[in-house]
């Protein structure tokens, strides 16, 4: 069952100036062609609240970050930067053509302009643009406003899920939040879909944007039946969490984020040695650092905590608390730049450096590096 809906671009002006940060954007991009592209147009047609801005330049993203202010994350190998400033999330990106070398690659990225930029989107109702500068003209040259209207999701060119399968799981996430049905092109394309091609780590990723969802469930349920993973008892755990979550408001920040409710999902033995850990951590009297919870939980942190805390720990409440506040500056990409294989040892080492700030014992980028690449390349220790 999918949701018809009539969409008033008419809004769209007064919806883009009502848009929390907008003006700071729009003073960083002054004399520079931006864009408000992606998920922000749509969710402004459909007068959906958003806490964050994303943003297209036909230019460097760079200066503009920098522009911005704020703490800055920059990925220069695909021309992207996120910026927090003033409470607001703002990705930047160059408006870039993409090219996948094989199924399942990361693509290979040149400069373009924002047509080109439009058309390597996964979804039609993702494809649409504002400039902001002059007449915030909607630009929508793949149908996404009819496709929104009528309810369906629908991909970009037939080859979409072969050049990145993770797709697949983006169409069970908007299918299930904005009540959308497959076009039948789509639902025919998305058996193409490999996830066998890609790195876990690509794949937990997008399961845990879907275990952010207010209903992870109903994702989770779409994932089974259109056979994209073995989802086993997920979409059940997923509804179990969600109740839990709504009943601890501070934990669904963080272990939403790093996704508990993907435990039935993941292969061999796994689901049951995160219970094993979770059950130490359980027993266990209150550890005296961050660092103790972080070596009793092992390699898997956010599991082990949300699958401990439901057992009843409940001294981990402010033990999340205090992570809620800390953020590494290092990421994942830093890690793989300097040598890590893509895997568990990217999670081990992020892990690590971030028990260390917890202790106090990391104060800057070097140090995160430095102790997370000793973590990643540390072998993984028995259970």
């Amino acid at each position: 069952m999918t949701t018809a809906r009539e969409i008033d671009a008419s809004k769209l002006p007064e919806r883009l100036e009502a848009l929390p940060g907008i003006e700071l954007v729009r003073r960083a991009t002054a004399g520079v062609p931006a864009y408000l592209v992606g998920g922000a147009v749509r969710d402004l047609l459909l007068a959906e609240e958003r806490a964050d801005i994303d943003v297209a330049v036909e230019g460097e993203v760079g200066p503009l970050a920098e522009a911005l202010g704020g703490e800055l994350v920059e990925h220069a190998r695909f021309q992207t930067a996120a910026v927090s400033v003033d409470a607001h999330e703002i990705d930047i990106a160059r408006t870039r053509a993409e090219v996948y070398e094989h199924p399942g690659a990361l693509p290979s990225v040149s400069p373009a302009g924002i047509t080109e930029d439009l058309a390597r989107r996964d979804f039609t109702i993702n494809a649409m643009a504002v400039p902001l500068s002059g007449e915030p003209q909607l630009i929508d040259p793949h149908g996404g406003v009819a496709d929104l209207e009528a309810g369906v999701l629908r991909v970009l060119h037939r080859l979409s899920f072969v050049d990145d399968p993770t797709r697949a799981l983006r169409a069970a996430r908007y299918a299930a939040r904005l009540d959308l049905g497959l076009d039948p092109d789509c639902e025919r394309l998305l058996r193409s879909a490999d996830l066998s091609t890609v790195s876990q780590d690509r794949v937990v990723g997008e399961l845990a944007r879907i275990a952010a969802e207010s209903h992870p469930s109903r994702a989770l349920a779409l994932i089974d039946e259109w056979g994209l993973l073995e989802m086993g008892s997920a979409p059940r755990v997923a509804a179990a969490l969600e109740r839990l979550f709504a009943a601890s408001p501070q934990w669904s920040e963080y272990a939403r984020r790093e996704t508990a409710i993907l435990l039935a999902t993941a292969p061999g033995d796994h689901p049951a040695r995160l219970r094993r850990r979770a059950g130490k951590l359980a027993r266990h009297d209150r550890p005296g650092s961050p660092a103790e919870v972080q070596v009793l939980a092992h390699d898997h942190v956010p599991e082990v905590l949300a699958m401990a805390r439901a057992a009843g720990a409940d001294w981990l409440d402010d033990y999340v608390g205090r992570l809620r506040h800390v953020e590494l500056e290092i990421t994942g990409y830093d890690l793989v730049e300097a040598g890590v294989p893509q895997g568990p040892a990217i999670g081990r080492g992020l892990n690590a450096a971030l028990a260390a700030k917890l202790d106090g014992g990391a104060e800057d980028f070097e140090q995160e590096l430095r102790i997370a690449l000793d973590a990643a390349e540390a072998d993984d220790v028995a259970d």
